[in-house]
């Protein structure tokens, strides 16, 4: 039971997962199409991240998934999520800080790919973001970092700074499967 009870305190107040991916009256603010937009912010390390709501499926704890041979170390493993296998990636590692040491407390969010449905290992669900496209920033060209081609933006909420991550630009999904199956045979 406290474990449960600390993963519901890692998910925003108010968030109901079951809402996801349906329009609703968003608390008296019209949404317009390309005007507000509304992103799920997260926490790896220090930093702040955001992803497009539209993504995202599910939010879940950690809990212990298959590893998989041949893979790169980012890839945490498998998940049988009701039937459907999920890769889950984890984003520490991605991003080079080292594989997170994953416990309950730790949440992986379900999102969509294109037709891929994959995990991802974050420290915890910030809160959900409502925010008009004009309020996101370019991002700087400071140095030819890899980590860099993962954003898609900047955006500054109540003081703090959150980056947006472009998640189709994280993995080379098709290329992971591919020698996984390999392995595999």
């Amino acid at each position: 039971m406290t474990e449960q009870k600390n993963i519901e305190s890692a998910v925003p107040k108010g968030f109901d997962p079951r809402l996801l991916g349906l329009e609703t009256a968003n608390s008296g603010q019209e949404v317009e199409t390309g005007k507000l937009v509304q992103f799920v912010s997260f926490r790896v390390d220090e930093s702040e991240y955001g992803i497009d709501i539209m993504a995202v499926r599910e939010i879940q704890g950690w809990v212990k998934v298959t590893t998989l041979p041949n893979t790169p170390e980012y890839v945490r493993g498998v998940l049988n999520l009701r039937g459907i296998i999920v890769p889950i990636f984890d984003l520490r590692c991605r991003f080079g800080h080292g594989l997170t040491t994953a416990s309950p407390l730790h949440v992986v969010i379900i999102v969509a790919v294109g037709e891929r449905i994959m995990g991802l290992l974050v420290d915890a669900v910030s809160d959900i973001l409502t925010i008009n496209t004009e309020e996101i920033l370019p991002v700087p060209e400071v140095e030819a970092r890899s980590e860099q081609r993962f954003l898609d933006g900047l955006i500054t909420v109540h003081e703090r700074m959150v980056a947006l991550l472009k998640i189709e630009r994280l993995f080379d999904i098709e290329k992971i499967v591919a020698n996984a199956g390999k392995a595999a045979s």
